[in-house]
């Protein structure tokens, strides 16, 4: 049976080994936090050296192959989540159990530090994602607020992180956020992929009239962070190069469940109004053993 890497709530490996003196510089400014507070996203952080985006494109494009679908560590995994024939979206969920650089990704400094100076408070992990989308015909990801698939949890306290693997422009299909839409209310699910325009049928007039997209063009080894509520999505590749990310999301420590199903496939109940912790959600300070 192959080792399940959650048991180990600290880094395996020396990737992401980092001074403790230097971890003043991963500090966010006032004018970050601002632009954050007022537009729903923040955009431009380096978290990765070209070294550690060569790692990691590695074992996504491993993680990738036929054969891991049936790999039970991963909460779910989607060879193509399309269902057009003539587009590719590789997605999976629970790469952090399954491959060392993914997995020590969580305790990268760069990453936590401004999560968790935008989260108010300690971090806990919530799980990842992989976004694959080939060259030439990677599919959409279609507009949604990332909360609306996360309503088992209370309060609204969550965090995403979207870290580049190549660079994401808009001809290769970038990520765009709607400004301001962290205000809206809480949407329908109207799907992950294939149709752009879904959303339309459950906006107000007012949202509407404010959807106006930004594209965010990345170097791979960048980051955007987006609040839970955020609208966004990511059109087609049609480039002659691949469009790789990794997504780490996190929620505020004391954060509960709001189910008494399994909060992600495969791992124990939570029971509704508990609070959300143990070996899938490990708290996210160096060298926590929680």
């Amino acid at each position: 049976m192959k080792e399940d890497l959650s048991r180990y709530h600290h880094p395996i490996s020396e990737l992401f080994a980092s001074p403790q003196d230097a971890r003043s510089s991963y500090q966010l400014t006032a004018e970050q936090i601002n632009f954050y507070e007022t537009n729903g996203y923040l955009t431009g952080l380096r978290l990765l050296t070209d070294d550690q985006v060569e790692a990691l494109r590695t074992e996504v494009n491993e993680l990738a192959k036929p054969g891991y679908d049936r790999d039970e560590r991963f909460y779910e995994y989607h060879s193509n989540e399309s269902s057009d024939p003539n587009q590719t979206l590789f997605h999976a969920l629970g790469a952090w159990r399954v491959a060392p650089g993914l997995h020590d990704l969580l305790w990268n400094p760069k990453f936590l530090m401004p999560a968790a100076k935008l989260l108010g408070g300690p971090v806990r992990f919530w799980h990842d994602q992989i976004f694959y989308k080939p060259a030439q015909h990677g599919g959409v990801v279609a507009w949604h607020q990332d909360y609306s698939y996360w309503t088992r949890t209370r309060p609204i306290a969550h965090l995403s992180c979207w870290i580049g693997l190549d660079d994401s422009t808009q001809e290769n299909g970038c990520v765009h956020y709607v400004p301001g839409s962290q205000r809206w209310n809480l949407l329908p699910i109207t799907g992950l992929t294939d149709d752009m325009n879904a959303i339309e049928s459950v906006l107000t007039p007012e949202q509407k009239q404010s959807f106006k997209p930004v594209p965010i063009e990345l170097k791979s080894g960048e980051a955007s962070f987006h609040h839970p509520l955020m609208v966004h999505g990511s059109f087609a590749n049609r480039s002659d190069r691949p469009r790789r990310a990794v997504v780490m999301n996190v929620f505020r420590d004391g954060v509960t469940s709001d189910s008494d199903e399994p909060l992600l496939e495969g791992v124990p109940v939570i029971a509704q109004g508990q609070t959300i912790e143990g070996q899938f959600f490990p708290l996210l300070n160096a060298g926590s053993k929680t």
